[in-house]
């Protein structure tokens, strides 16, 4: 028994969890505030390996490239791919949102809660996004955990390293063995996985339960499946345009989408990520670049949540919105969603501006609160893939060989 135990896979493991996950926090909510504290317990070891492994990987990853036009063009095709997909997500979202309406019917609350009042407190301005885009110290931008403060320090950090030449070698030396260590330092955290995802859950369930789903599952619906499309006519085609065995790609990347579902956090399967891109034969000098450069600029759920939450607010409030309207919503949405990552409360911080900005009532936020939680999962699982295909196809572009077996025939 003992044996057969240990055999099985780190996925199977997490699928056991997430069952007993949903049964404690369904039937034995009262065993929640024992088994909460190991979601706290994995996400904050998870959290603690980010920070270094996206400053020394992407250190790493620069001067890998041999030079700064290599460097620049990587980046370049990179950002152009992700306008594409994040353009795609803004319209599929808006697409579904108009066609299934899961607005209609719903009431509005009355009263805006304090979650909304802070929401409000934190207006996003194009001043303050571009002030916000460098730490006034690395330290503390590791303490909040800011990842687009950390991509920039590194990324102009890396660049500094290799105008140094022979001088910055020894600074490179470091950054590569930290890299190392840190690939192992997330094997050991990976161990405790099972326990964290089923600790999410349980908690997540008891905290909301089921019911607060029911008025909402409209809403709910509504952003699964524009997602499920989303995958579907955007990221698989992608995969195929770049000749990637589909099979093999996903068979990869299952445990971390599983791992990003449960926990909804990205933060939490990057170190997985990174891995399991490099073992598929990505160049480390595009994973280490691309991968984290995209938890800024490439958050294709969430940003297809933003168009779906927008329009929702406008149904539920029996506003109707023009197309040309709408169109101007998603250009705003365009823009501030790139910045995302570097706002407190980011998903609402962005919903709560362009409600203000196009008239919509805040209270809307409210309704979506109340399922949140359960957006929060899918659109993280897509953010994901989504930067996972985005590292891959860049590679393609590059020309970049990956390992046969996960190379189309």
């Amino acid at each position: 028994m003992w044996s057969k135990l240990k055999s099985l896979k780190l996925t199977t493991w997490i699928f056991i969890s997430i069952i007993v996950g949903v049964v404690i926090g369904e039937f034995l909510p009262v065993l929640v505030p024992y088994v909460k504290p190991l979601r706290t317990l994995f996400l904050n070891a998870i959290k603690c390996i980010v920070a270094p492994l996206i400053f020394a990987s992407i250190v790493t990853g620069i001067n890998s490239a041999g030079s700064g036009k290599a460097l620049g063009r990587t980046g370049l095709r990179a950002i152009v791919y992700f306008e594409i997909a994040t353009t795609a997500a803004l319209f599929i979202g808006l697409g579904f949102v108009n066609l299934l309406r899961p607005g209609d019917g719903v009431t509005l609350a009355q009263q805006v809660s304090d979650v909304i009042s802070k929401v409000q407190s934190t207006p996003m301005t194009f001043s303050g996004f571009v002030e916000h885009l460098l730490p006034t110290n690395f330290a503390e931008a590791i303490v909040k955990g800011d990842v687009l403060q950390i991509v920039l320090f590194s990324t102009l950090f890396g660049i500094a390293v290799m105008l140094s030449g022979a001088k910055g070698k020894p600074v490179l030396a470091f950054c590569e063995g930290l890299t190392d260590v840190m690939f192992k330092f997330t094997d050991v955290v990976m161990t405790l996985a099972p326990l964290g995802v089923g600790a999410a859950l349980a908690a997540s369930i008891a905290e909301n339960g089921w019911g607060v789903m029911v008025p909402m599952l409209k809403m709910v619906g509504t952003l699964y499946l524009a997602l499920i499309v989303f995958v579907l006519i955007v990221l698989v085609p992608a995969l195929k345009y770049a000749r990637v065995n589909l099979k093999a790609f996903f068979k990869e990347l299952r445990p971390t989408i599983i791992l990003a579902f449960a926990t909804a956090s990205s933060e939490s399967a990057y170190p997985q990520a990174l891995e399991s891109l490099e073992k598929m034969g990505v160049a480390k000098r595009i994973a280490s670049f691309v991968l984290p450069l995209g938890y800024s600029f490439n958050l294709d759920g969430s940003t297809l949540y933003l168009a779906v939450a927008s329009v929702f607010i406008a149904q539920a409030a029996s506003i109707e919105i023009s197309f040309a309207t709408q169109i101007m919503m998603m250009l705003t949405l365009m823009l501030t969603t790139k910045g995302v990552a570097a706002v407190p409360r980011a998903s609402l911080v962005v919903l709560s501006g362009t409600a203000l900005a196009f008239g919509l009532p805040l209270e809307g936020i409210t309704l979506i609160l109340g399922v949140d939680a359960f957006m929060d999962m899918a659109r993280t699982s897509v953010n994901l893939l989504g930067n996972c295909v985005a590292t891959t196809v860049v590679a393609r572009w590059e020309r970049e060989p990956m390992s046969p077996e996960y190379m189309a025939g």
